[in-house]
């Protein structure tokens, strides 16, 4: 079985596995173990894989990293994990960073049984990243992402070749978070880059809060022109295959009224985040349960992200808001009552499972 086909096996299960998962210990056992395997690694061999590694550093005695990867007799790669639901940022990674300097060991992840993030040294030898070179999320694996990780497979193993590319992966990525922040809202320096080629004259105060609103809409049509392109190709070369299975934007359907048309319409133009994107995966395999997955659609717009039922406005599954702040799951009635409930993080999705098996049974009832 190729290493995708164990992962996806493994993802199938997350959904259901949460439910049961409350402590770290749990998601050691249930996820992040199965994970290690997959790779190749006998997770109950002391000379492949160390649990709960020990050395000490400096002042700070008998602290543990929770596994040690270990080949040729030496450490390699160190994983720190958290209980599945929790946030990672780079304060949980405070173990990482002292033992990366005094192992041999050359690359660090950290995770919670669902995201994985890697790092080494590339900006300082022998001193950990702040930054991960490389992450991604059991609940969204694609082949791209698989290749990444079959890196680090016992029979695959190359610590100079993942070195090699992981300066590129890293920096890649955090050019694609600058243009999506300068996509959401242009900087000063993004904006003067463009007035300044376009715009002879004094830029103002008031000529530069105009070219903020003009930089952002021609990003972003100038964005959404690609997609529309992209699917227009996609649309001529297959005519067999859905815009679902495409993974494409989705307008509008055979039950649209000419009303949610023109909203659709004006909403041209707005880009789904991450998030919504893995949010809307989730309900999408909480609700497999009960409904075909090929029906249930995704459609953005400017005050929320929609999950719909046959792609059809008048039968929504839920709503997403989502701001850097805040995640808010939107559930609504056959009155369009809302009730909403606040996230702490996109697992939290799972804690609602039966709220939305719900509200998308009153679809199915007629």
């Amino acid at each position: 079985m190729d290493l995708i086909d164990t992962l996806n096996t493994l993802s199938s299960r997350i959904p259901k596995l949460l439910e049961s998962i409350q402590t770290e210990e749990a998601t050691k056992n249930a996820l992040v173990m199965p994970f290690i395997q997959a790779l190749g690694y006998n997770v109950f061999d002391p000379f492949e894989v160390v649990p709960e590694f020990t050395a000490d550093v400096g002042t700070k005695k008998n602290e543990k990293v929770d596994y040690v990867i270990v080949r040729d007799e030496k450490p390699c790669v160190l994983i720190e994990c958290k209980s599945a639901g929790t946030s990672l940022n780079i304060n949980h990674a405070s173990q990482l960073f002292r033992y990366f300097g005094v192992t041999d060991a050359r690359f660090a992840i950290l995770t919670n049984g669902i995201q994985y993030k890697f790092f080494t040294d590339i900006e300082a030898p022998n001193k950990m990243d702040e930054r991960p070179f490389f992450e991604f999320s059991m609940l969204q694996l694609d082949q791209k992402s698989v290749n990444e990780v079959k890196k680090f497979a016992k029979k695959l193993y190359d610590e100079d070749n993942i070195l090699s590319n992981a300066s590129e992966l890293k920096y890649k990525k955090q050019i694609r978070n600058c243009f999506s922040q300068e996509l959401d809202n242009p900087s000063e320096e993004f904006v003067r880059l463009f007035a300044k080629r376009v715009y002879s004259g004094v830029l103002t105060t008031e000529r530069k809060d105009q070219f903020t609103q003009l930089v952002g809409q021609a990003f972003r049509e100038w964005v959404n022109t690609l997609l529309n392109e992209r699917l227009q190709n996609a649309l001529d070369s297959t005519s067999s295959m859905s815009l679902q299975d495409k993974g494409t934007l989705l307008t509008s359907s055979p039950d649209t009224t000419p009303q949610e048309e023109e909203q659709i319409t004006r909403d041209n133009g707005v880009v789904t985040t991450e998030d919504e994107l893995e949010g809307f995966r989730i309900v999408r395999a909480i609700l497999a349960q009960i409904i075909d997955p090929a029906r249930i659609y995704l459609r953005d717009t400017k005050s929320y992200c929609g999950v719909l039922l046959d792609d059809n406005n008048r039968k929504p599954l839920c709503r997403f808001l989502f701001t850097p702040h805040q995640l808010t799951l939107i559930l609504l009635d056959k009155e369009r009552h809302e009730e909403r409930i606040k996230l702490e993080s996109l697992v939290d999705l799972y804690k609602h499972a039966e709220q939305l098996l719900s509200h998308a049974k009153l679809y199915l009832e007629n």
